[in-house]
């Protein structure tokens, strides 16, 4: 069952002031404190400097001064944790509203569908402008804009994980929930969200990697005549690629592997040992994730008045009259009435019709057939290197993420290992990729395609990884009873119950290198430039250029053929993952 797991050889802890003793600070309260004012004084730092006047952007220009590092890497840092709240904030309501509605799910999902095929270039395209005239004079329009565009690599993997977690809770637990009749606010945090959280957690983490994947095109901005350069380890990058200047290249890589340890050991470790006891099980696993962070936390005295106060601030949040904790009623995953859901659908159609019209009338001013023709074509291309980057991603690393997963001492040490490799920018290879492709004579269209699977194989990975590591120990103790082994083992538990997390995976993977297209079409070094023929190459000159009409018709054809995709292959999957490999 979903509960928490009591913590073996843990030191337990009384509450403070329990017989009267007073609250003596230990070397443990002395750590936390040290590291809450220290992350406290960085914070505001960075943010004091993101609300700086605009003026310093021109006056403080990005140099490659190596003093200057420690600065960008900070600024960067903020903008990826700003940005994954945003995104967990986002997931929350989106992802609850698509799995208990279905009138909502036929709007939200294409929509999830559409949005993750749209490139960081093509936000950033339509949103420069408008955040920098929300904030006139003021560096944090610039900022908001980069924040925007690094939400929009974040989202929808995190969306679409805690939407397919909802939608495969056990019906035991649904249940046990509808018995008790808890209200949808405490569902939501008691049930919801715990069984959720494991595959969360990892795609979260995935998710603040591939945030370091489009930190270049998000902190050096160029749409059309517009460059906005943002101090961070992106813009040094894209700086130092243009200079050639391998050196410095070398040296973002390093301060960007030491900012993924530091918030690997402060962040996301200490989460990841804390969730292990919302793992759905009967019986306790051999071994649980540790972290000494977390450690500290547990043994500190403060500990006991910190969550006393957060308990007590939630249960006077869940007793508000908002319709959050309106009277229970059982959650809605069945199907509604056939006549009002086609009313419904009728009427999503005639909006898209609307909107498909508008874009229409937008585009054939300057744009004819043959520019529709090339754009098809260009993503006829995208589309055979997607597909065949996924399958080939795919039988690599499902293996070896079952592999990881089903051990935990195992995934918890290949944990930061892991989050380098998928926050490792595109841009740091390109040098290499230029030079090779310049000195074999090898073909573009062909050996440019792997930079597009290089940042987004991990989605796979790390969901393959939450799957593995979710598999119940009964489940996994009964298979090595009965001696189920080989292709038995795998057919009969390992896909079973990997398949949702694999699904929700390799969706994003799709989507992320359909986005990754749009840099890995083409690259440069120095002087030095490739173009493979496709729909990203196309979409990242049309933008270089200003061209609107074009940059619209480029982001239509790569949402449609995403979207076609999602529902011809991965929304069948999803449905058979839910109704046939489903824990009970």
């Amino acid at each position: 069952m979903l509960a928490s797991k009591p913590d073996q050889g843990r030191q337990v802890i009384k509450p403070l002031g329990v017989g009267g003793g007073a609250f003596r600070p230990n070397l443990y309260d002395a750590v936390i404190f040290l590291l809450v004012v220290g992350v406290f004084v960085l914070v505001a730092h960075g943010f004091r400097e993101m609300n700086a006047p605009a003026i310093r952007l021109s006056t403080e220009p990005v140099t490659l001064d190596v003093a200057r590092l420690p600065e960008y890497a900070l600024r960067t840092t903020l903008r990826m944790f700003a940005a994954i709240i945003c995104s967990l904030v986002f997931t929350f309501v989106v992802a609850t509203l698509a799995a208990r509605s279905r009138k909502a799910e036929l709007v939200i999902i294409p929509a999830l569908d559409i949005l993750q095929s749209v490139p960081v270039l093509g936000f950033l395209t339509f949103t420069v402008t408008f955040f920098l005239r929300l904030f006139p004079g003021s560096v944090l329009g610039a900022e908001c804009a980069a924040i925007f565009a690094i939400f929009t690599a974040q989202a929808w993997n995190m969306a679409f994980s805690f939407y397919q977690s909802l939608r495969t809770v056990p019906r035991d637990l649904d249940e046990v929930a509808r018995h008790y009749r808890f209200s949808p606010w405490l569902r939501f945090w008691r049930l919801d969200v715990p069984f959720a959280a494991p595959g969360l957690i990892w795609n979260t983490m995935m998710s603040m990697s591939g945030g370091w994947f489009f930190v270049v095109a998000s902190e050096a901005i160029t749409v059309g005549d517009t460059t906005v350069m943002l101090p961070g380890i992106g813009s040094w990058l894209a700086l130092a690629i243009q200079a050639r200047d391998l050196q410095a290249v070398l040296l973002a890589i390093a301060m960007m592997a030491a900012v993924i340890l530091a918030y690997d050991q402060l962040v996301f470790r200490p989460i990841v040992a804390w969730a292990d006891k919302f793992r759905f099980e009967q019986q306790a696993a051999d071994s649980q994730p540790h972290s000494w962070l977390y450690d500290f936390w547990r043994r500190s005295r403060v500990r006991p008045h910190v969550i006393r106060a957060a308990g007590s601030v939630a249960d006077r949040i869940s007793l508000l009259p908002t319709p959050l904790t309106s009277p229970p009623v059982r959650p809605k995953f069945g199907t509604p009435s056939r006549t009002g859901e086609r009313i419904w659908i009728a009427v999503l159609l005639v909006l898209a019709g609307y909107a498909l019209w508008h874009i229409v009338l937008y585009t054939r001013t300057t744009l004819g057939v043959a520019d529709l023709r090339i754009a098809l074509f260009d993503g006829v291309l995208t589309l055979i290197r997607v597909l065949v980057l996924i399958a080939l991603a795919s039988l690599i690393w499902v293996p070896i993420g079952v592999w990881i997963g089903l051990r935990p001492r195992l995934a918890t040490s290949l944990q930061p290992v892991a989050q380098f490799l998928a926050a490792f920018p595109a841009n740091v290879v390109f040098p290499v990729a230029v030079v090779a492709i310049v000195s074999l004579r090898l073909d573009p269209n062909i050996w440019l395609s792997p930079l597009m699977i290089l940042g987004t194989q991990w989605y796979i990975l790390f969901n393959v990884i939450a799957g593995a590591s979710a598999i119940p120990t009964d489940l996994r103790d009964a298979a090595a009873l009965f001696r189920i082994r080989s292709w038995s083992w795998w057919r009969k538990v390992g896909i079973p119950a990997i398949l949702p997390y694999y699904v929700t995976g390799a969706l994003t993977a799709a989507g992320g290198s359909w986005n990754a297209s749009i840099v890995a079409e083409v690259v440069s070094w120095g002087d030095t430039h490739l173009r493979a023929e496709g729909l990203g190459a196309y979409i990242a000159d049309a933008t270089t250029a200003g061209d609107f009409p074009r940059v619209v018709l480029g982001i239509v054809v790569m949402a449609t053929m995403v979207t076609a995709c999602n529902r011809i292959l991965w929304r069948p999957l999803y449905r058979l993952a839910e109704n046939r490999f489903r824990l009970e």
